[in-house]
Order: C-alpha cells, then sequence, then structure tokens
C-alpha cells in the first residue's frame, strides 16, 4: 500500500491551506482557534463487524490510479463488485490507496452509514479509531447498546475484528477547545461536530483528534483522508455479550483446542 507523504499534499483548492501544521490554518469558519497537531500512533485501534471481509479487491491493485478503470472493468462480468468496493467517487483520486490492507481503510469511506456518525451528517465517510483497545471496545459498546435496545434483542453475543492501523497525520486537535468545544462531544447529539467536521473536510483537514466520550481519558480519531492511514491488519475476533438490556462484558475469542481423542457419539440403533 502507498506510504502517505511526511507532508500534507495538496489534493484540493484548499486543502494546503488547512493541512499547513499552524494553528487555525485555512478558511475553516469556526475553526480557527483549532490548533494542529502531528499524530502518531503506532497503532491506532478500530472495530468492524466480523461479518465484513478483511481482504477485497482494493488489496490486488498495485497503482491507486488504476482502481476505477480496473473496478469498472471487472463491474462488466462481476456486479458483486460494486457492493465490494462501495462509493469510490466520494474518495477523491490523489487521496485514493491501494495495497496490501487499503479495503479495511478505504471500505470507511466508501461505505456510509446513511445515519451518520459524530462528524459526518452521512455523506461522506470518516474513519474512527481511538488510541487504546479498552477505548474503541467502549466507543463501539455504546453504539451497538443502542441498537441492540431499539430492536429489543434477547441475549446475544455480537462479533468483532480489531483493525489495527499506524495513523501518521496532523489533526485538529479539539482537546484545545476546553469548555468553548463542549457541544462537540455531548453524548447524543451530533449536530455540532457534523457541521464542523463538514466545514475541516471541506477545507482539506486530515481529520480531527478528541477526547472519547464513552471512556473517561480515552482519545479518539475522526480520519478524513485515506493517507493518513497505512500497515491496516486485521487482528484478533472480539465479542461483546448483551443480556438483553445491557452490554455487561467483552472477551476475546482464541483459536480452537482439539478434544483429546475426539468426541465419540454413541452408536445409533
Amino acid at each position: 500500500m502507498n506510504a502517505r507523504p511526511k507532508t500534507p499534499a495538496a489534493s484540493s483548492p484548499t486543502a494546503s491551506r488547512a493541512s499547513s501544521g499552524r494553528p487555525g490554518a485555512g478558511p475553516v469558519a469556526g475553526a480557527n482557534r483549532i490548533p494542529v497537531t502531528p499524530t502518531v500512533w503506532r497503532p491506532s485501534y478500530r472495530l468492524i463487524a466480523s461479518r465484513y471481509p478483511t481482504v477485497g479487491l482494493y488489496d490486488r491493485i498495485a497503482d491507486p490510479a488504476d482502481l476505477e478503470v480496473v473496478f469498472a472493468i471487472q463491474a462488466l462480468t462481476n456486479p458483486r463488485i460494486r457492493d465490494e468496493i462501495g462509493e469510490l467517487q466520494l474518495v477523491p483520486p490523489a487521496e485514493r490507496v491501494s495495497g496490501a490492507g487499503s479495503s479495511l481503510i478505504m471500505a470507511a469511506f466508501t461505505h456510509l452509514n446513511p445515519e451518520g456518525s459524530r462528524f459526518s451528517d452521512g455523506h461522506y465517510g470518516v474513519y474512527y479509531a481511538a488510541h487504546a483497545l479498552e477505548t474503541a471496545i467502549a466507543e463501539v459498546s455504546h453504539h451497538r447498546a443502542v441498537f441492540l435496545a431499539r430492536t429489543r434483542e434477547r441475549a446475544i453475543d455480537v462479533d468483532l475484528r480489531l483493525i489495527t492501523a499506524t495513523l501518521d497525520a496532523p489533526l485538529h486537535d479539539l482537546r484545545a477547545l476546553g469548555r468553548r468545544g463542549a457541544a462537540l462531544f455531548d453524548p447524543d447529539r451530533y449536530d455540532a461536530p457534523q457541521a464542523l467536521g463538514h466545514r475541516l473536510r471541506e477545507a482539506g483537514s486530515w481529520g480531527v483528534q478528541f477526547p472519547s466520550v464513552r471512556h473517561r481519558g480515552g482519545l479518539c480519531v475522526g480520519v478524513f483522508r485515506p493517507k493518513a492511514l497505512r500497515n491496516a491488519r486485521p487482528g484478533t475476533h472480539i465479542a461483546l455479550h448483551w443480556d438483553g438490556q445491557r452490554i455487561t462484558h467483552w472477551y476475546e475469542k482464541r483459536g480452537p483446542h482439539a478434544l483429546a481423542g475426539g468426541a465419540r457419539l454413541p452408536p445409533v440403533d
């Protein structure tokens, strides 16, 4: 997969101004006092549903410039390819990544949640990750619990897959806002952070770093540009236990262990 340049590239008319690394750089209304902090996490932690594939067509293409042509040809003979690649047009050509591990990155930007998220109204993708596994689990547990309660699910284990990736980008650091940024971290209302996320992304921001709303002391990022990430790898399987009312605990799924001699069934008469 292509490594991201150490200095942000201007991939949009305003990207060079927003990503200059100076506090308040770029024409970002309402965000001119947000400092831009070089952020390197090796690794970052992200959890996705286990049913999603961890290897796809993005991984099999060496040059991101070839993505559109290859996908167009593949889609002619395999309609399922369109579902696999998602909405590629949402990612500018200069921002696309390919090669090993890239499907894990690109999926966040091409397969959208129509309900939106904290920093997106649902019209563009954001790669969310945490600085620690415990923070990623706390964040995902909250959102899964909301969904399971809404659908009145009985007791169930929710299977997830850990994704680790190196994050290396200058991010707008929302921690610096202090009390002025309280509306951005409301547990339930996303209108303020969505408005800010839209303005930052339009101005070419690499993304935001912010305190976790679900895990005290935890740190999270919302990445707007795929090239901020590299070396994405699938990790362990993790399960969240929903008891019918709340998520009570989580556990790591490990490899199967063979029974000594096997489990023999009695003969059937």
